[in-house]
């Protein structure tokens, strides 16, 4: 199969190339271009639209602006990027002969708080800030140009993934690495919450199972099967570390004034910071897992989180080392 990749040298991008190289010719669009054994070659934005870009049976849509949590760029950016690249490369593939299409949304479009106990695909979204928001614009234009109950035989995929981890993440994951490495305690002992993660091995499985199989069209949640509180990920980092687990359960009270002090001096907790780490965020990968007939995703959430924290090791072990 030819699979043309936007967004193909960042974080996800990188590590789906990898587990689709395998009997695939794979195209990229970027705004970068690093060459790779596993990418045949990478277009420039505007090589689209001057038809420079070689006939593929299927597109995958990963270029966007991440999240930022200290809010460094202006919302317009967002849109620009999240929804504009988005209308480019959907007009794209409906006037092209590509048979399926991709797109990497978030949860963040269908909720910024999850109401009730999980998220599923069928909730009203609510996002709240310009990511979410632009991802959610994205998507309304997707269904306004396509049918998602046609009798095409184009498949069109919307993807809602949760924090995906890996190798070459650089998020909110790896700033909580560099603190527990640094033996610095966690200290919101008191927070029971839980969260879904994506293991990137679990999103490479599921794209390959969306390429390879005639999955309705539809949009679908990406997550791990299991939710995991975020002291149990403080243990999971301290013990591929071979340190011990520092919980401290300090009182929620002095937690909250603390965050609500890094609202307005350059410390490292601010309300937002402390919301996504303490919140309860659930999403079902049900719908997702019996549209590719699976019982369960090939990688348990503590083995691929245990697998991303020993890439950050060795990532730091190589960098000091050269």
């Amino acid at each position: 199969m030819n699979i043309l990749i936007t967004g193909i040298h960042g974080f996800v991008g990188s590590n789906l190339v990898k587990a689709l190289s395998a009997g695939n010719t794979i195209y990229g669009v970027d705004i970068v271009d690093h060459p790779s054994q596993f990418i045949a070659k990478t277009y420039r934005w505007e090589d689209l639209d001057a038809g420079q870009v070689p006939p593929v049976e299927a597109i995958i849509h990963l270029a966007g602006k991440a999240h930022e949590t200290k809010k460094q760029s202006d919302a317009e950016v967002y849109f620009q990027v999240n929804t504009g690249l988005t209308q480019q490369i959907f007009d794209y593939f409906l006037a092209s002969g590509a048979h399926k299409f991709i797109f990497f949304s978030s949860v963040k479009a269908a909720a910024d708080t999850v109401e009730g106990e999980v998220l599923t695909e069928d909730v009203t979204p609510k996002p709240v800030g310009p990511y979410g928001e632009s991802k959610i614009k994205a998507e309304q234009y997707i269904k306004s140009h396509f049918d998602f109950d046609s009798s095409s035989d184009k498949r069109v995929y919307i993807l809602r993934p949760c924090m995906i981890h890996g190798p070459g993440n650089k998020g909110n994951l790896n700033l909580l690495y560099q603190v527990v490495k640094m033996g610095v305690p966690y200290p919101l002992g008191k927070f029971d919450n839980l969260r879904t993660f994506t293991s990137i091995d679990n999103v490479s499985f599921i794209i390959q199972g969306l390429l390879a199989q005639e999955v309705a069209s539809g949009i679908y949640n990406l997550a791990d099967d299991d939710a995991l509180p975020t002291t149990e990920l403080i243990k999971i980092i301290s013990s591929t570390l071979g340190k011990k687990a520092r919980i401290w359960n300090t009182p929620k009270w002095m937690v909250r004034l603390c965050a609500r002090m890094g609202d307005v001096l350059p410390i490292p907790l601010n309300s937002e910071r402390l919301h996504k780490m303490t919140d309860n965020y659930m999403a079902s990968n049900a719908k997702i897992k019996q549209a590719l007939g699976i019982d369960q995703l090939p990688v348990k959430a503590t083995d691929g989180l245990r697998k991303t924290i020993q890439n950050f090791e060795q990532a730091e072990t190589h960098h000091t080392e050269t």
